[in-house]
Parts: C-alpha cells; structure tokens; sequence
C-alpha cells in the first residue's frame, strides 16, 4: 500500500521518502503526526485513516474508518489527540485518537453548515471549533456544549480561514479573492477589516502570530505577504507559480516561505532579505511615456488624428504605457517577480544583473498538490491531491529544520 522511495540526497532539493497509495478518491488533506512515524488522511472516498511506518520501512493504515460523507478537511490537536473531520454534508465530527494510534473513538457531531465544509480550525484555549463552508458562511461552536456560538455570512463561497488564538480573531479567505477579519466574541463577532488585492479566489492562508504576517494563495496564481503587525498596510506580492497556489507555509525561524501549486509546483521564498512593495497601477488616458492616446481616449485621437493604442502597466514604477513603450521583459525578485514580466523601457535600464538574482527556488511535487502539512523540526513535509497519492518530503536540504519552530499543527 506504500512504496518506499529509495533516493540519493540532491543538495537544495526536496527528497522523496515515501508514497503512500491506497485512497480510491481524491485525498482532501494529510497531516504529519508529531514525534510519530506517521500520517493522518482524509479522503473523497469517505475515509479517515492513521498511516504508521512498520519496520519494512513501509506506511500502513493503523486506523481505517468510514463516515457517512466525503471527508472534505480536517484540523488535528496532537496534545490532546483530538480530530475534527469536515464533511461534504456540511456536518464536522470530532474524534479521539488512543496513545498508540491504533483506535479512534467517537467524541461528537456539529452540525456547522449547510453544504460542504471547506477548512476549520480547532482552539483548545477557547474550546472552539471555527469553520468556513460553501454555504458562505464562517461558523463557530463550543466543543464542549457542541452548541452553535456564532454565524456569520458572506457573499461568496467561504474557502479557508486562520485563527488567532490569543485575540480571538480569524482571517476568512473567499472565491471572490476577498480577506475578512473578524473579530469573535462566545455570542457576537466584529467586522475589523476586509484585505484586497488578490484577482481569484483564495486557496490557502498561513498566520504567523509571532511576526504578525498573514500569507494567502489564490487562483491568480500569486502569494501576498500581509504585514497586519506593522499597521501600516504594507503588502508583498510574490509571482512563481504557473498555476493557482493551493498551500502556503511560512517557517518563523529560517524565514522562509513554502507554497504549492495545484499542477505540483513547490516554491520556497526567502523572506529573511529586504524586498519592495509592487506599486499600484496607475490610470491615464494616454500613455504615460510618449503620450499616445489609449483607444477609449476619442477626443486626443479626433485631435491628434491617431489610433489610440492598448494599455499596459509596467511592473515596476506601475505607470500606464503603450506597447512600443514598454516592448521589454525581465525579472524583479526584489518586487516578487521571479517569472519575466512586462517593463517599460525606462525602467528596463535601471534593473542590474545584480537584481535578477532568483530570491526563490523551486521544486516539482511532480502531482497535484491540493493540500500540504510541514513538521519543520524534523524538516518533513506531505503532499496530497486529486491523484489519491500522498507523498512524504525531505526538505532539510532546502529549508533546514529546527527543533523551535513555532509551528503549530492545525
């Protein structure tokens, strides 16, 4: 049911330790467990299993248990050994995991929404469960009551959320490309602020309650960096992924960021060296550069006697040019961008060899990654998606490990 992988460490990237096969649908989560050889997973094909490693070096499920629904998301507390699985039916069932990981026993059922349940997270500080659903809603209920404590609603599906368990506030990533930070309270909640700037929908956070940094993925195929501590509204946009980013993971220590993309691309920035923000956009009705009129500027082309040309943005000063104007490409690690993109001339001279030094590497899952778990103190990380596959990392030659990590498993 498991192969192992017998590979020769590569300097600077992730080894294949394992691949477990087995799950007959796609696998919509997978969590290292601390301290263990081992791995939880939840699955499309309406199973929750506990993989342990055996003494062939191979992982075989210790716990093999069916629920009614597809298992959409899990959050998993390893001190206390308790697990909450979200369900396509909108319901959440807690569990408890024995000592030896060999049996699960039942604790209580949620009833937290109404359709599919799209990500939670467990607080044992507050003895809450906080989820977000399809039926474009974030919930919270007492885990100990089993008691629904508060809703709220948004216009669009609610897709992934982080919770900070010292202020009680949670960060709720939608399909429409929103963030919304509420602030909760045991029967009323706030509104704090809604954060913008990602053109798709979000498909993963990560808080860092220590530095105060949230990190969202989308569809746009982009990371933000959200600097909520310093107040100051300062965002760094991070361009490597070819396709839309499904899990972030950002390393306190080493200051390095790990996200993935759904077509198996895993990108580790290096977030410990000084970078600038990508400006904002700026409109004109002719082209900031040679003064062209763009096409819907009827009045300067009757003058002019032109056609108005299409209009571009440059990348790093964000002027409004024309295509003549801004015919060059080329990386901008500083300001995120680690693929070419669109500069205009002026701009293009001013970049150094020096500046296009990849503040970035990059690595191939080589299969869909839906969902990603790091132990960083072990420097291990697992891979999951729509293949049924899960697949277990080395990731020392690439990000390190530390035994204080700050980490936190969900």
């Amino acid at each position: 049911m498991a192969a192992e992988i017998h590979s020769r460490p590569q300097n600077s990237r992730p080894v294949l330790l394992n691949k477990i096969e087995g799950h007959s649908d796609a696998v919509n989560a997978a969590v290292l467990i601390p301290k263990e050889d081992g791995v939880i997973t939840v699955s499309e094909d309406r199973t929750i299993r506990v993989w342990l490693k055996r003494d062939s070096g191979q992982y075989w499920p210790s716990i093999y248990h069916t629920v009614s629904s597809p298992c959409s998301c899990m959050s998993y507390h390893h001190d206390s050994r308790r697990i909450f699985i979200g369900q396509d039916n909108g319901a959440i069932v807690e569990f408890l995991l024995s000592e030896d990981f060999n049996k699960m026993n039942h604790v209580k059922m949620y009833p937290a929404h109404q359709n599919r349940v799209s990500d939670m997270v467990f607080s044992l500080e507050s003895e809450w469960v906080v989820s977000t659903g399809h039926d474009k809603s974030v919930s919270w209920m007492c885990t100990q009551s089993g008691s629904m404590l508060g809703r709220h609603y948004f216009d669009s599906w609610a897709s992934c959320l982080q919770y900070d368990n010292d202020t009680q506030h949670v960060f709720i990533g939608d399909h429409s490309g929103q963030i919304t930070l509420l602030k909760l309270e045991r029967q009323t909640y706030s509104t704090v602020t809604t954060l913008k700037g990602h053109e798709g929908s979000i498909g993963a956070l990560w808080w860092d309650p220590v530095q105060r940094l949230l990190f969202s993925g989308a569809s746009d195929h982009s990371v933000i960096m959200w600097d909520i501590g310093g107040l100051k509204g300062r965002t760094l946009l991070l361009q490597g992924h070819h396709e839309r980013v499904q899990a972030v993971r950002y390393l306190q220590l080493t200051r390095q960021l790990v996200s993935c993309s759904a077509d198996g691309g895993v990108t580790v920035w290096n977030m410990d060296t000084p970078r600038e923000e990508a400006p904002q956009w700026l409109d004109s009705d002719s082209c900031q550069k040679c003064e062209q009129p763009f096409f819907w500027n009827v009045k300067q082309m009757w003058d002019s006697k032109t056609i108005g040309l299409r209009q571009h943005h440059c990348r790093k000063c964000g002027k409004a040019v024309c295509g003549k104007c801004s015919s060059k490409r080329t990386t901008y690690p500083v300001m995120g961008f680690e693929f070419q993109v669109r500069v205009c001339d002026t701009c293009y001279d001013t970049v150094k060899d020096e500046d296009r030094t990849a503040l970035a590497t990059f690595h191939e899952g080589k299969h869909n990654i839906a969902f990603m778990d790091m132990d960083p103190s072990r420097g291990l990380m697992v891979t999951c998606g729509s293949d049924r596959v899960i697949k277990i990392w080395d990731m020392t030659q690439v990000v390190g490990c530390s035994i204080a990590t700050g980490f936190s498993p969900r």
